[in-house]
C-alpha cells in the first residue's frame, strides 16, 4: 500500500513528536508499504522519512520546485518528484497514495486533513485516514469538530471519517483492517436525523 503522511515541518518540537513519526516510517516500511510525503528534511516529515529509510523502505518525495534548496530536501528518497506549485503537490500526494496518517502539524497540515476529509465526505475518494495524535495533540481538533457537528454545521457521520491511533502501532494496524466505504455523507437525511 501507498501510505501518504502529512505532518509539521517544524524543528523545535517536543521529541516525542519525532520519535512517533520515526516509528511509524519504520513500521511502515517494515510491513510493505512504500511511503509519500512531502519531500521534507526537517520536522515530521522528516523524521519519518528517516524511519522509512533505517528499515531500507521505499519513500517517494514531492516537492515543489522552489523548495529546491541546500538542506530543505530529504536526500535518501527512493523517488523524488518536482512539482510547480503547492497544489499540484498536494494533487499528486493524493493520486500517489492509497491512505493516509495525519501527524500533528500547523496550518500546512489542517489544511491536508481537511481537504482529504472533505473529499471523502463528498464520496470522491474512501482511503483510510488515520491521525495520530502523538501527546493527545489533536484533543481540542476533536472538540471543534464534535461541536461544529453539535451546531449543525456538519453531520455527526462526519466524525467517521477518520480514525484515530495513540501509537504508530495503533495506526499501522488501523491502515491494515481499513474497509472502504464508498459514497457520500453529504446527503440531507443525514443533517436532519443530527
Amino acid at each position: 500500500m501507498n501510505v501518504c503522511i502529512f505532518g509539521a515541518s517544524g524543528t523545535e518540537l517536543a521529541e516525542a513528536y519525532y520519535k512517533a513519526a520515526f516509528s511509524l516510517g519504520r513500521l511502515l516500511a517494515e510491513n510493505g508499504h512504500t511511503v509519500v510525503f512531502g519531500g521534507g528534511k526537517e520536522g515530521l516529515m522528516g523524521a519519518a522519512a528517516r524511519g522509512v529509510s533505517s528499515a531500507a523502505g521505499r519513500l517517494c518525495g514531492i516537492v515543489p520546485r522552489f523548495f529546491d534548496e541546500p538542506g530543505v530536501i530529504y536526500e535518501g528518497c527512493t523517488e523524488l518528484v518536482f512539482t510547480e506549485t503547492m497544489r499540484e503537490r498536494k494533487q499528486l500526494m493524493e493520486d500517489r497514495s492509497d491512505a493516509c496518517v495525519v501527524l500533528p502539524g500547523g496550518i500546512g497540515t489542517y489544511e491536508e486533513l481537511f481537504e482529504m476529509l472533505t473529499l471523502k465526505q463528498l464520496g470522491r475518494t474512501d482511503r483510510a485516514i488515520v491521525l495520530l495524535n502523538t501527546e493527545g495533540y489533536f484533543e481540542p481538533l476533536f472538540e471543534l469538530l464534535r461541536h461544529t457537528a453539535k451546531e449543525r454545521f456538519m453531520s455527526h457521520r462526519c466524525l467517521e471519517l477518520f480514525s484515530v491511533a495513540e501509537t504508530p502501532e495503533e495506526a499501522l494496524s488501523q491502515l491494515d483492517a481499513y474497509t472502504p466505504t464508498k459514497g457520500s455523507l453529504r446527503r440531507l437525511a443525514d443533517y436532519n436525523k443530527d
